[in-house]
């Protein structure tokens, strides 16, 4: 009686798993519009990087509506206080009013620290991982964005795992390839390619390059998004 449900459970589980990947990879093709259509505000959880990756997304950042992307949760990495100031710096000269501010930042472990092994870092991101489930399950992002610091693989593969089991289903990926990447897709982009509901690039030649595959799913690219 145990095996059989068990294996009624996993049978679910990949029925679901594939469900998933389907959706997603219907997402990517229908572009923008399939992956972001909402009525109301998103609940919206931004990750940071350090120094690159949160000047870039800083600057697409201060595009977004903040009326229609609110509140924001921004994920910054532990000790990472640089991040911090900037982001506080973003959202104060958007709305001085503290009591009007619709943002809150928290922070989770390193995944992978400058020169770290890859094998290392194995251990130091699923750490990160458990950092990252209570951070997700607490907020439960509508959207989530980021352009591939080493922070972003543990959140997305928690938010990607709530859907998996129906905890936050309505939850949207969207990575923004960074804009130095300009022939190859970073380690980020290519762990979470697979799990993104939105995968944009910045340069038509790597869009071009990484939809050269049949067996590939569709990148987007709208441009210099950042610099």
């Amino acid at each position: 009686m145990f095996l059989e449900l068990a294996l009624a459970a996993i049978g679910a589980i990949l029925l679901r798993l594939v469900y998933l990947l389907v959706v997603i990879r219907r997402n990517a093709s229908a572009g923008l519009q399939g992956a972001l259509k909402r009525k109301g505000p998103a609940r919206t959880m931004i990750v940071m990087g350090s120094g690159g990756h949160t000047a870039e997304m800083l600057q697409i950042v201060q595009r977004l509506d903040f009326a229609r992307y609110a509140p924001r949760q921004y994920v910054i990495a532990a000790a990472d206080k640089t991040s911090v100031v900037k982001v506080i710096d973003v959202e104060v000269a958007r709305e001085p009013d503290m009591s009007k501010q619709q943002y809150e930042i928290v922070t989770i472990s390193r995944s992978r620290h400058v020169q770290q092994g890859y094998f290392s870092s194995i251990f130091t991101t699923l750490m990160a991982m458990l950092n990252s489930v209570p951070v997700v399950l607490r907020y439960r992002p509508d959207l989530i964005l980021t352009n591939g610091p080493g922070t972003c693989v543990p959140i997305c593969l928690v938010a990607f795992l709530a859907k998996l089991f129906c905890i936050n289903r309505g939850c949207r990926i969207v990575f923004v390839e960074s804009f130095c990447r300009v022939k190859s897709l970073s380690l980020s982009g290519k762990i979470l390619l697979w799990i993104t509901d939105l995968f944009v690039v910045q340069w038509p030649g790597l869009a071009k390059q990484a939809n050269g595959s049949a067996a590939s799913r569709k990148v987007e690219c709208f441009g210099r998004l950042s610099s």
